[in-house]
């Protein structure tokens, strides 16, 4: 089977990882009838959380946009694991983004164009969704930003 989401990625200089384990008690991703859904998902690279700390504060804008395209990389990486192909996906329905932020901070829509963008450039016009950007005082394991993706699979 020709996967051309993939092939896409890889033109980005992009691979898809293994999808990310759960750590805790849930289940990362879910289908149900045709919607596909990650829990939330965190700048994993294998175990280790690349972007740890708060925007504002020990990260700046360009590190937290880097932490929510690789959070995107992992949710499609549970995608894939769900629905057997990214080629699957009809349509990014939904993107919830947190981003772990100082007082004042407030530049959480830039952040989380690290994901949107990466979501349109694979998907075209299927790619663009709806999408939350909150802000968050506390994060898992200290993660920059959390990401949950909502998708609408043959």
């Amino acid at each position: 089977m020709s996967n051309h989401v993939e092939q896409k990625l890889a033109v980005l200089g992009l691979e898809l990882p293994p999808a990310p384990a759960a750590v805790g008690f849930y289940v990362p991703v879910i289908r149900t009838g045709n919607l596909v859904i990650t829990s939330g998902q965190l700048p994993f690279v294998g175990k280790q959380i690349t972007f740890e700390g708060k925007l504002g504060e020990s990260l700046h804008d360009q590190q937290g946009y880097d932490a929510a395209r690789l959070c995107a990389l992992n949710a499609l990486a549970q995608i894939k694991a769900c629905a057997g192909s990214l080629d699957a996906v009809r349509r990014v329905v939904r993107v919830e983004g947190y981003v772990h932020s100082a007082p004042g901070f407030r530049a959480q829509p830039h952040v989380l164009n690290g994901a949107s963008e990466l979501l349109v450039e694979l998907f075209g016009e299927a790619g663009k969704h709806t999408r939350i950007a909150a802000g968050v005082a506390e994060m898992p394991l200290n993660a920059a930003v959390q990401l949950a993706v909502w998708v609408e699979v043959e």
